[in-house]
């Protein structure tokens, strides 16, 4: 923990530092973990051809970091507590030491069926101690792992193993999500039907389910580990070699798979773990994000345990048995530090005060908010219910692009302020642009949110086709890492993030495609075409609000909706089913043929009285329909 920043004035100066000489500061942060090999340069990067190379020529695994030195200086120690998704099953409590072997272990079961240094592995598990264990094992052996959350469907698995080229599933029987039964092995079955990559799938058992398993290429997790030892040393890697890949919606229908190294991620997510937090050797952290997403990689998985932490991870959902679960574990754990969604947040508060009577969180000493803006209503329920306004709110912006926190409060450092990410990370050079590129200078203004100096944790490629890393961020504003958020910069210069600029939807802090929903939606028989945009939704944040043409108008509208429902929950997964289906017989469109998106948000988001000038449409009388449309449906 040298490098936690203690006070406001040492986070100016820490800061200034960052800035004038990033590769100084940098180099001495990463001193700090197990290098097998110093590195010989610090950082090579070029934005205009995009390329960045972070601690170049230096070789580690960062499993050893994460693990061995642990296991070595406190192996007695809690790395891992698990709570389960039924509060009557025991927690689980897995040491450093425990830890350490049951990776090295299960490291050789990997490479006893084929797996080594390069190969990708997908892996898709609930939240179980065995998906913690799985990744590190990846990692340990040199393997890139690509984990898909739990909620996706059969073809969305499908899609993310054949562009990675996969040649191993990680999976278990089945998984428990409050009161729902999920088949897990059977959608991956489903989904490698169409995955010729794929030559070896482990299954954990969880549920004991019956599962289909097929001779010579499925086999147990209990039985694999039977037979090999737990000696197994770890991998060298060079700091540029990729850790693992983890799929992302982007503008476009196909989801883009990040790219993120072993090297500079790992300084990051530790860095920027042990700083906003403040975390302090024996604190308990209770991060409730799927290791699904990248907040999941970052802060259950690496960035603690590379830091020492002790970190939970919880099987369940908010909601089960009741609305008062995350208030249970807090209280059983004795969470110190407690990091969620504003989504979660909005759903607890909707609940009412009552499933906080007789919970004590008076272990807490930091909370988090993470995937989405937190709007004011939400930021100060949670600093008055849970807080008791004694917790900062550490309020972060970042991206799975970025690999870690870019802007936030420091714990206890930053003055806070409702709904502000407030201040940029050391080493973290925020810039607001107009929509030209050319720079806004001075607060109290608005722009888009770019980055003008690499960071370790930052994109390195899109898997398989780099020019798509380059055109969707770095071409956009020349010499600059478009984030794809606007932001407000006010008069104390703290940043505040105002939502997405592009064709992204952020629906519950997870990023969207609108044309991935639309692509889902028009294979629908009988749909011509469809538009989908994103709506101010009092849960989710934003919801998915889609305009569908017919080729014949429905005649059960209810059905037709339940049915296009059911299409998108099958191609992409429960998580993309929109909120609001509107039946439509045409879409405004400019006389080139372009979609005129601006009409559809604004008649979503109900101000109809600020349309704007239409005149220029094809298709102008359009727009009455649309609205009549949507007063039906309010």
């Amino acid at each position: 923990m040298t490098f936690q920043i203690k006070s406001i004035e040492q986070y100016h100066s820490v800061y200034q530092k960052s800035v004038e000489d990033p590769e100084g500061f940098w180099a001495e942060i990463a001193s700090d973990f197990i290098w097998k090999k110093p590195w010989d340069t610090v950082l090579d990067w070029d934005f205009n051809h995009y390329k960045v190379k972070w601690f170049g020529g230096g070789k580690l695994n960062i499993t050893e970091s994460c693990l061995d030195r642990h296991a070595l200086h406190k192996p007695n120690q809690p790395a891992i507590i698990w709570e389960a998704n039924d509060p009557h099953e025991d927690s689980v409590t897995l040491t450093y030491k425990v830890l350490y072997e049951r990776v090295c272990r299960f490291s050789n079961v990997l490479k006893k069926n084929g797996i080594g240094k390069g190969d990708r592995v997908c892996i898709y598990m609930p939240m179980i101690p065995e998906l913690a264990i799985a990744l590190l094992a990846c990692a340990r052996v040199g393997a890139i792992h690509s984990v898909v959350f739990g909620g996706f469907s059969a073809q969305s698995i499908a899609d993310r193993i054949n562009d990675s080229e996969c040649k191993m599933v990680i999976t278990t029987d089945g998984a428990q999500r409050g009161a729902k039964s999920i088949p897990m092995k059977e959608t991956v079955d489903d989904a490698l039907t169409s995955c010729p990559s794929v030559k070896k799938v482990i299954v954990a058992t969880r549920t004991r389910n019956p599962v289909s398993m097929i001779k010579g290429r499925d086999v147990w997790w209990e039985e694999e580990i039977k037979h090999v030892t737990m000696d197994c040393p770890a991998e060298e890697m060079d700091a540029e070699d990729p850790l693992f890949i983890l799929y992302t919606s982007g503008s476009t229908g196909k989801p883009k798979g990040v790219v993120h190294t072993c090297g500079g991620y790992m300084v990051y997510s530790t860095y920027t773990f042990q700083n906003v937090f403040q975390y302090h050797p024996g604190d308990v952290y209770f991060c409730t994000a799927d290791i699904g997403w990248i907040t999941g990689h970052s802060y259950i998985v690496y960035g603690p345990l590379a830091s020492g932490a002790i970190t939970m991870m919880f099987e369940g959902v908010p909601t089960y048995p009741d609305a008062g679960r995350f208030w249970d574990i807090i209280d059983k754990h004795k969470v110190n530090t407690f990091y969620t969604a504003p989504t979660a947040i909005r759903s607890l508060m909707g609940f009412g005060d009552e499933y906080l009577e007789g919970k004590d969180l008076s272990s807490l000493k930091v909370l988090g908010s993470v995937g989405e803006p937190i709007n004011e209503e939400a930021w100060n329920w949670y600093n008055e219910k849970i807080g008791k306004f004694n917790c900062p709110i550490a309020d972060t912006w970042w991206q799975t692009e970025t690999g870690g926190i870019m802007i936030s409060p420091i714990a206890n450092i930053t003055k806070t302020k409702p709904s502000f990410a407030t201040l940029p990370l050391p080493g973290v050079q925020p810039i607001l642009v107009d929509d030209q590129g050319e720079e806004i200078v001075g607060n109290g203004v608005n722009g888009n949110l770019c980055i003008k100096f690499p960071w370790p944790g930052i994109i390195r490629t899109t898997w398989g086709d780099h020019k798509r890393c380059q055109d969707t961020y770095f071409s956009i504003y020349k010499g600059l890492y478009f984030t794809g958020d606007g932001c407000q910069r006010d008069d104390d210069g703290y940043y505040k993030i105002t939502g997405r600029v592009d064709d992204v939807i952020n629906v519950s802090g997870h990023r969207i495609g609108t044309a991935e929903v639309e692509n889902a939606i028009n294979m629908h028989t009988g749909v011509v075409e469809s538009a989908v945009v994103g709506y101010p939704h009092d849960i989710k944040g934003q919801g998915i609000y889609a305009y569908v043409i017919c080729e014949e108008p429905p005649s059960d509208i209810h059905i037709s909706k339940q049915d296009i429902l059911m299409t998108v929950a099958r191609i992409i997964g429960p998580i993309a089913k929109p909120d609001q289906i509107q039946f439509v017989t045409g879409l405004p469109k400019t006389r080139s043929g372009k979609i005129m998106r601006r009409v559809l948000r604004k008649v979503a988001c109900n101000e109809l009285d600020t349309l704007g000038d239409v005149s220029t449409l094809l298709n102008p009388e359009i727009v009455a329909e649309l609205i009549e449309g949507k007063l039906k449906l309010d």
